[in-house]
């Protein structure tokens, strides 16, 4: 017989249990504060681990710190393992909400502008993976690996921040608020399967062989989700919705999306590919009552999610862009990342016959990297692609950007005269929530 594994020290529990209290409750406050200064929640939740972490706390109280934030990494992985199943239903519930009608609808104009908004700031962010500081590259990592991430964490944008803006500045019924979020979507989804592959690449050797084993397992995951389980997931569905309850739909949805993950990450690809490719199957299987998402909703945005931004904030060290050749190389990582989305944007929008307000507007809302690139930034330190330097870049990335987004979108739009059509689609929009 084996013997009973021990249980988590008392100190390790205590320590634990404090640090999601804390974070939590210190991540919706913050939250709050920054939503009432017209900035995306994120952006305060990530200020706590911020304030918590080596960038303010260390420096300040460095005995509370090595208390409460401990250089165990078993202690870390505790809270680790809560801000994975964080961002996994996080990704799995952006899927949940993602609106495959305004793909049918404006998908063959949103192809173009999402191709300009993908390759031109894909390639530049390639180009720039290969010309920074070596100091910024973790020992053993392939520079090509490095060079690939640094173009997919410039190419993604963030649904859930552009869906916000475009709420509170009430043009979510606007054609142009349609075609960005739509594109958004395209973006999103070939985010996730570009992850896979250079996260896959990451934990190997480059090699041709490596590469086509990467894109033979996502293209297995793709014909064995859309059709096995795409099935799997309609009955699932279907027997939760005998119930009057939400409980068990909510339960079906957090085990398929944890499952998929799973499936995904036994295939050496991200597990966040498998929780999105989930919350697609069930967001479009037409068995969900919308009422029933809202309680795994609130939990997520306001429960789990919260945790994991946090925690990512734990691992970004401002202190080290006091260091000059540092401070460069995020200026121009800074730069690279918005110039490349907004040239690819508003190529992509005036070759599709906008205006040039309009591909502005476009390039404004898609330039928003939010949510979705701080995963990509969390997944790439976590499989050392990225030192914490290159991390802190990158995350600053994602809420400059964000930030940038409303004032742009709101001068743009203003310029944009509005159809007969939006105007009788304002008030349905007027009483929707955005993810």
């Amino acid at each position: 017989m084996h013997a009973p594994v021990a249980p988590i020290p008392a100190h390790s529990l205590l320590v634990f249990l404090l640090q999601l209290g804390l974070l939590l409750l210190l991540a919706h406050v913050f939250g709050r504060v920054a939503a009432r200064l017209g900035m995306a929640a994120v952006v305060g939740e990530l200020f706590v681990g911020v304030v918590l972490g080596p960038s303010f706390l260390a420096h300040v109280a460095p005995g509370v710190h090595a208390w409460l934030f401990p250089a165990d990494p078993a202690q870390f992985h505790l809270l680790d393992a809560v801000g994975q199943v964080g961002v996994l239903l996080l990704v799995g519930l952006t899927g949940i909400y993602m609106n495959m009608g305004l793909i049918r609808r404006f998908g063959r104009n949103a192809a173009g502008i999402s191709i300009g908004g993908l390759v031109v700031p894909l390639g530049f962010g390639i180009g720039l993976g290969y010309l920074l500081p070596s100091a910024l590259i973790p020992t053993g990592v392939n520079p090509t690996v490095f060079a690939l991430f640094m173009g997919v964490a410039m190419c993604v944008s963030a649904i859930p921040v552009i869906a916000k803006a475009l709420l509170d500045l009430r043009m979510l019924h606007r054609d142009i608020g349609q075609l960005t979020l739509t594109a958004g979507v395209i973006d999103d989804a070939f985010g996730w399967f570009m992850l896979s592959i250079v996260s896959a690449l990451g934990i190997g050797v480059v090699t041709a062989g490596t590469v086509l084993s990467s894109l033979a397992h996502l293209l297995l995951v793709v014909i064995i989700a859309f059709t096995v389980g795409r099935l799997i997931v309609s009955g699932a569905l279907r027997l939760a919705a005998k119930s009057s309850e939400a409980g068990p739909t909510v339960a079906i949805a957090i085990a398929l999306i944890l499952l998929s993950a799973a499936g995904t990450h036994a295939l050496g690809l991200e597990a966040v590919l498998g929780a999105f490719v989930c919350g697609v199957l069930i967001g479009s299987a037409g068995r969900v009552n919308p009422a029933r998402m809202l309680s795994l909703r609130t939990v997520v945005l306001s429960g789990v999610a919260p945790i994991f931004f946090a925690s990512a904030g734990l691992r970004m060290d401002l202190t080290s862009l006091a260091d000059p050749p540092v401070l460069l190389a995020g200026l121009a990582v800074l730069a690279i990342a918005i110039l490349g989305k907004f040239l690819g944007v508003y190529a992509g929008a005036k070759l599709s016959g906008h205006t040039s307000w309009e591909a502005l507007a476009l390039g404004a809302g898609l330039n928003a990297r939010g949510v979705i690139e701080i995963v990509v930034a969390m997944v790439g330190l976590r499989l050392g692609i990225l030192t914490v330097e290159a991390y802190t870049i990158v995350v600053l990335v994602a809420i400059v950007t964000s930030l940038m987004a409303p004032p742009i979108l709101r001068v743009a739009m203003a310029r944009v005269k509005p159809t007969t059509e939006e105007k009788a689609r304002e008030s349905e929009y007027a009483s929707e929530a955005a993810f």
